[in-house]
């Protein structure tokens, strides 16, 4: 590692371009489109990073910062100078300024969420970089690769069958009916709950295929009859699920969700 009273961003300095030479074999490109994003991230927000060169003025890095200066019409620029560098430390810096920052990425979701923010103070996100098509897909609504409504076909041996208990760490879910006692007390398994979470129907058979006759919120999943909607009187699964996990096999406390 360098020693860090030599890193070249400590000393800045101010040189002409005129003063500056391209690195002739630097394999970075700059369309026309990019050096103006660059030349408009300039004039809203000023110099930013100096120009990194060698000890003979050799560019290793800010190719495209200087293309913006001069589309600008800026003399001079800030310089810092890499001094004491091999022709290999040179070579490859030319390259990794480039390349690291593409190895990074984003999380799209704090992505969107700042992009919004930004909007909303009536900037220009395009100062930042972004394109309408890279935005367009960004804010794009993700579609799953089948019809919401498409219900696939039952498999012949499922893999769970009526009774099986599933242990997910310090949670069982079962295969069952939630009315059913012995289906319930199996599910417990001796413990006791502190807390039961249910949604029952309501008893009035509904039927939401009335969305379709009146043309209104057909895009919703929510049609057809619910089942059982025919029963108001709960009353009976209730006192199975108090007798469950009132009696003597309950003991300890647990959550349970119908």
């Amino acid at each position: 590692m360098s020693d860090s009273t030599t890193w070249p961003a400590f000393n800045v300095e101010r040189r002409s371009i005129a003063e500056l030479k391209p690195y002739l074999n630097n394999a970075r490109t700059h369309s026309k489109e990019q050096v103006a994003q660059l030349a408009a991230s300039m004039k809203e927000w000023g110099w930013t990073q100096p120009v990194l060169v060698d000890e003979a003025g050799m560019i290793i890095a800010g190719h495209g910062r200087v293309e913006a200066a001069k589309l600008l019409g800026v003399s001079e620029v800030p310089v810092i100078v890499a001094k004491g560098w091999s022709e290999a430390q040179k070579r490859a810096y030319v390259l990794a300024d480039n390349q690291l920052g593409l190895n990074a990425g984003w999380d799209e979701d704090l992505l969107r969420i700042e992009i919004g923010a930004i909007k909303a103070l009536d900037f220009d996100i395009g100062l930042a970089g972004f394109g309408d098509e890279f935005l367009s897909g960004l804010f794009a609504t993700k579609e799953g690769k089948t019809e919401p409504n498409d219900v696939p076909e039952p498999p012949v041996v499922p893999v769970t069958a009526l009774g099986d208990v599933w242990l997910l760490g310090d949670h069982r879910i079962i295969c069952g009916d939630s009315t059913d006692a012995d289906c319930v007390a199996k599910c417990l398994n001796g413990e006791k709950p502190h807390l039961m979470v249910t949604d029952p129907p309501y008893g009035v058979e509904y039927d939401a295929s009335w969305r379709e006759k009146a043309g209104i919120n057909t895009n919703t999943a929510a049609t057809g009859k619910v089942l059982n909607d025919d029963n108001a009187d709960w009353s009976k699964a209730w006192r199975g699920w108090k007798d469950v996990y009132s009696g003597t096999l309950c003991q300890d406390q647990t959550g349970c969700y119908d």
